[in-house]
């Protein structure tokens, strides 16, 4: 049985090769612009909450207008999102409570980033990573597969699990990089259907094909 420091050396060398240079495929210029695009991210694709972020953020540029957007409006921007009217109703909130409450800056205080609507462990996780480059591992559902596959956490595995694991596995100043690496490569080589499996070198250790 091939020991984890190895089967963490395969990953991280195979990563390193595939995706050297790893990206956020969020689109954003200010700090509340990327926690609100990673709120709309949850079950729709990057490409998609970037149409309608362009449009969001162009239509309303600051926190004090998007705070007093019509709800409606917001609705019909965001109409392509997956539970489009429960997101509208976070960004309408999250911009109200970043204006009122703190100034226009978001907070770098977990506990209360986590108490804003919408917002959970995953995408404070992210945005703390993304924005201000604080060593996070986001698990979300590409980084859940591809762990799972390449036995880097068991199968049952609840994402919190899976999250401490990994930063158990991996060096902390390599989270963020390592995070971003599984995203892209769960999203476009190891998809959840039809994954690029006759391409990829680590075969050998994948539980998947197995």
């Amino acid at each position: 049985m091939l020991m984890m420091n190895n089967r963490v050396d395969l990953v991280s060398n195979y990563l390193d090769e595939l995706i050297p240079e790893p990206w956020c495929e969020l689109n954003f210029s200010k700090d509340y612009e990327l926690l609100i695009a990673i709120v709309l991210s949850a079950q729709t694709t990057d490409k998609r909450v970037n149409q309608v972020t362009s449009i969001l953020f162009s239509k309303y540029p600051d926190l004090n207008s998007l705070k007093n957007a019509d709800i409606e409006d917001i609705m019909v921007i965001l109409r392509s999102l997956g539970s489009f009217r429960k997101k509208s109703i976070y960004v309408l909130e999250i911009a109200r409570i970043l204006n009122d409450e703190y100034n226009g800056k978001v907070p770098l205080d977990r506990e209360i980033l986590e108490s804003f609507p919408g917002v959970g462990r995953k995408t404070v996780n992210v945005f703390l990573s993304e924005f201000y480059d604080i060593p996070e591992f986001a698990v979300d559902t590409h980084v859940e597969r591809v762990s799972k596959r390449f036995g880097l956490c068991y199968k049952n595995d609840d994402v919190y699990t899976i999250e401490s694991k990994l930063k158990r596995r991996f060096k902390q100043e390599e989270w963020g990089r390592r995070h971003k690496q599984l995203v892209l490569f769960g999203r476009y080589y190891c998809k959840a259907m039809k994954p690029e499996c006759d391409k990829c070198k680590l075969r050998d250790i994948c539980k998947y094909i197995k």
